[in-house]
């Protein structure tokens, strides 16, 4: 069997066929192969008859097809059914030859997996691959890491079938080693939870506060995303909230009011925890979908639980832009908190991170592509060592002017019962970052006290621990647990 194909792809779902008809249109040769070998039958019959795709039936056979080194992509379910496919493939390849992962799997796993194929004498990348159906077919962004000698091997390919931004440069560069890939991925899915609530927090306030019909809503959407605000997220909220259902009405208002959620959200909030970085905002999107899934307790608990009426009496245009400002202004602290956690990790795991190159690579092709990005790429090209996003003068800047919109339509909410968690928090981490003095000296006295857990003092050098005997019963043997 001559070899003749340029990259295998294992999984024939909506995502893989996509990707691989991209790769053909941009002249690679794709084997296609799926555990229903059956699938790869019907897709060579039907949505990619007439292209170069070639089918294979086992994995002996899509190898035997491939040219060296081998590159073999996964776009399977995150989990067992790729370490399945792992060692079905192996026993088939040769020194050099790459397994690329590209699913949505947890960086964990992609560092685990990249020892143990490095181990064996094999390349492995695990790469983030956004923006649905519609980017792998048309152009995706893509976030690959793992094995560094494996990059010039699939870059051409990455690059070419990648979206691109105005100057021609692909959303996909090499992000870092072992699971960089996958943890850039899943804190871009974490930024996407967080931008997602924010709007559905402005949408609630124009519907439930301000009276206002899915039209009108779809036409200040539709305004917002002429300005700083535009988005992927803000277009496509304008075209769902004009769509019309069959009887004429608006179809958004027959959906059931139940998030669903795939786990990424969750990830990047467990690992924010593991590295001590508050992603506060992306940790109430994921908990706001969670309040979401309780309907039926909500449903019985309106009934018995009073508040105010939501109705907000004042200058609806006003209020209007007062919202386009708190959204703004939240959505800063959202990247913010985003851009920490993956400077965080980056410590802990050795990683060197392009943080401008990262925006740039979500310029285009993926679900939180926005005009915003660009100038988070701006602040890093300006400061590479910027510590928060916050700080530059750009985002200072917005902030300020934002911030009087901002706390308005937090206040006022409150006042009407309507929720917010996601602007709420942004701004209370942003009052926290600037406070110079938090309250953190107390909540460490009570450990002191009840578990003689020490602490320091503003009046000595840091890092010296002390340990007050509270009781004068407790005695001066302290904890060794102190970790500020």
């Amino acid at each position: 069997m001559e070899p003749t194909a340029d990259i295998a792809l294992i999984g024939l779902a909506v995502m893989g066929q996509n990707l691989i008809l991209n790769m053909n249109d941009h002249g690679f040769v794709v084997v296609a192969y799926n555990r229903t070998v059956a699938k790869v039958d019907e897709f060579l019959a039907k949505e990619a008859k007439g292209t170069k795709v070639i089918g294979a039936h086992s994995i002996e056979e899509m190898v035997a097809l491939l040219k060296r080194p081998r590159r073999v992509m996964m776009l399977v379910k995150a989990g067992s059914a790729v370490d399945d496919f792992i060692e079905q493939i192996l026993p088939h390849l040769e020194p050099g030859d790459i397994i690329i992962d590209g699913g949505n799997s947890l960086f964990q796993d992609t560092i685990r997996r990249t020892k143990y194929v490095e181990s064996k004498g094999f390349l492995y990348i695990g790469t983030g691959v956004s923006g649905g159906e519609e980017g792998a077919r048309h152009g995706p962004s893509m976030m690959p890491g793992g094995s560094p000698a494996a990059w010039p091997h699939v870059k051409e390919i990455f690059q070419k079938i990648a979206a691109k931004v105005e100057d021609g440069t692909p959303c996909c560069d090499w992000v870092g080693e072992n699971g960089a890939g996958h943890f850039v991925k899943m804190v871009h899915n974490g930024i996407e939870y967080g931008d997602m609530q924010l709007i559905g927090e402005a949408y609630q306030l124009m519907k439930d506060g301000l009276g206002m019909t899915a039209e009108e809503m779809s036409a200040v959407f539709g305004e917002w995303n002429k300005g700083e605000l535009d988005s992927y997220l803000i277009e496509i909220t304008t075209n769902i909230l004009a769509f019309k259902d069959t009887d004429g009405s608006a179809l958004v208002d027959k959906i059931l009011d139940k998030a669903g959620q795939k786990g990424t959200g969750k990830w990047t909030v467990i690992s924010s925890m593991d590295v001590a970085t508050p992603v506060t905002l992306i940790a109430e999107a994921v908990y706001s979908r969670c309040v979401s899934a309780l309907k039926d307790e909500r449903v019985a608990a309106a009934k018995k639980l009073k508040g105010p009426r939501p109705k907000i009496s004042t200058d609806r245009a006003k209020f209007v832009e007062d919202i386009r400002r708190a959204l703004y202004a939240s959505k800063i602290v959202s990247y913010t908190q985003g851009y920490m956690l993956m400077r965080a990790a980056a410590e802990q795991y050795n990683w060197k991170l392009n943080y401008g190159g990262i925006a740039l690579m979500w310029r285009g092709g993926c679900i939180i592509r926005s005009r915003f990005l660009g100038k988070i790429k701006e602040a890093f090209d300006n400061k590479p060592k910027l510590t928060n996003l916050l700080l530059d003068n750009f985002f200072r800047a917005a902030i300020k002017e934002s911030q009087r919109s901002w706390r308005n339509v937090i206040a006022v909410a409150a006042k009407k019962g309507l929720p917010t968690p996601a602007f709420s928090t942004a701004l209370n981490f942003y009052d926290a970052y600037r406070c110079p003095r938090l309250p953190a000296n107390l909540l460490q006295a009570q450990r002191d006290y009840f578990g003689a857990h020490t602490y320091e003092r503003v009046d000595q050098p840091r890092d010296q621990f002390f340990h007050t005997n509270w009781t004068g019963h407790g005695g001066d043997v302290s904890s060794s647990t102190y970790n500020a």
